[in-house]
Parts: C-alpha cells; sequence; structure tokens
C-alpha cells in the first residue's frame, strides 16, 4: 500500500501543478503529475477530466499536506486581509466560478461570443470548513 500513489490535490492548469511539485521534490517527497500533457495540450478539457492530479507516495502523504496546506493562500479582500466566511467564521476561502453544469456552460459560450461575458461571468465564494457558498461583495 505505500508503494501506491494517492491524489492530494488538484489544478486547472499544470503551471500551478508545478509549482508545487517543485516545492515537494525539494523537500525530498517523490510526486506524479496525472493529465497534465493532456490539458497542456487542450485547456479546455481541465474541468472535463477532473484538472491535473498531484500525487505522492501514500508513505508520504500526511508530509506532502502538511507542506501544501502551509503554503495555500486564500482569497483576500481589497485591503489584503483574509475573507471570513459569513457562517462559521473562518478564513478558508476559495474563489470558484458559477459555471458548474451544462447549461450554465452554453451560458458562459454565448456570452464569450457575442462578447457580453463582462456582465455574465460570476463567481462566488466557498468557505473549505463549513461548504457555504456566498458572492463576491465588491
Amino acid at each position: 500500500m505505500q508503494d501506491t500513489f494517492v491524489t492530494i490535490a488538484k489544478f486547472q492548469y499544470s503551471t500551478e501543478a508545478e509549482i508545487i511539485k517543485g516545492r515537494l521534490e525539494s523537500d525530498g517527497i517523490q510526486v506524479f503529475l496525472k493529465d497534465n500533457i493532456t490539458i497542456d495540450t487542450d485547456p479546455l478539457v481541465s474541468n472535463a477530466i477532473g484538472g491535473i492530479k498531484l500525487k505522492v507516495l501514500a508513505a508520504d502523504e500526511a508530509k506532502a499536506k502538511d507542506i501544501l496546506n502551509s503554503i495555500k493562500a486564500y482569497s483576500l479582500n481589497d485591503d489584503g486581509e483574509a475573507i471570513v466566511c459569513p457562517n462559521c467564521g473562518k478564513h478558508r476561502i476559495e474563489l470558484y466560478s458559477t459555471i458548474t453544469n451544462f447549461k450554465s456552460l452554453v451560458s458562459f459560450l454565448i456570452a464569450f461570443i457575442t462578447g457580453t461575458l463582462p456582465f455574465s461571468a460570476r463567481y462566488q465564494y466557498k468557505c473549505e470548513d463549513c461548504k457555504t457558498e456566498f458572492p463576491i461583495k465588491n
């Protein structure tokens, strides 16, 4: 079991994955990236195949997750302060696109083609702890 790789993170683009891979390898952790060449060839399939999977040996999983958690940057407001979840009050907030299903994808593509993308692309925040989703406050 210790000779198998486990996925500890997923990334939309290979540049993000390569940076984290380099950081983990500098600490002596063996890293394997899955689907990075496919996504480099056609970045539009990233969401369809689940992004680039960052895998480490099962024996190194805890150490790798600790390193990943120590360098992960969460969302900041315009003043550079961490955004707080309105439900649980924690700071582990990520920015997510609301393009999550076929209908929203078609709407996004129509908006992109017609040039109305800035008005129809929607993003929101999501708390990593309690999974609460809330809109961006301007």
